[in-house]
């Protein structure tokens, strides 16, 4: 994925969340994962990415 095409998708999934509101974001994000974790087919790189995802400032991150 292009840098261009990197930027169209997260303008379009911001987009989206402020379509949804700040109440469904949770369940609309999760439902993205989801898809995208079948998408992937592969549990491992799917388990690589839930890590690396992880905020800096999670209590679980800096265990």
């Amino acid at each position: 994925m292009t840098d261009s095409d990197l930027d169209l998708v997260y303008t379009t999934l911001c987009k989206t969340l402020t379509v949804e509101g700040e109440a469904q974001a949770p369940l609309y994000l999760a439902r993205l994962a989801l898809l995208c974790m079948a998408e992937i087919d592969d549990p491992q790189r799917a388990l690589t990415l839930i890590e690396a995802a992880k905020l800096p400032s999670s209590p679980a991150a800096a265990a």
